[in-house]
């Protein structure tokens, strides 16, 4: 029983991390966002550069003495200071921007959302 749960808890993790302007192939060009979230950027760089950008559940994040983690892939990943948007959420929703170094995710910029 236990592998079937473990199974579709991570089979809903992935499902709940949803992309969100991960590529420009043209069909955001008319979206009052665009160049919003085209500008957004950490100590790392910008945002959209190198990493997709996804909608973080707010089960899948949490915030504790001032610091973040998220997860990725079935795996928590702290999130370093550095990657943390400061700008105001204009989207609403929680977005994390990952890469992975060594299989392992990584958060390239984070922007924390209202929780609800």
């Amino acid at each position: 029983m236990f592998p079937a749960k473990l199974a579709a808890s991570l089979l809903g993790s992935a499902l709940l991390l949803t992309p969100v302007l991960a590529r420009d192939d043209g069909r955001y060009d008319h979206s009052p966002l665009k160049s919003w979230f085209e500008s957004l950027q950490s100590e790392f760089g910008k945002c959209c550069t190198d990493a997709d950008g996804y909608i973080v559940s707010d089960a899948d994040w949490e915030s504790s003495r001032g610091r973040y983690r998220v997860l990725i892939d079935g795996e928590w990943v702290l999130v370093p200071d550095g990657a943390v948007v400061t700008e105001p959420n204009r989207f609403g929703r929680t977005m994390v921007w990952r890469h992975y170094i060594d299989g392992h995710p990584r958060v390239r910029c984070f922007m924390p959302g209202f929780m609800t």
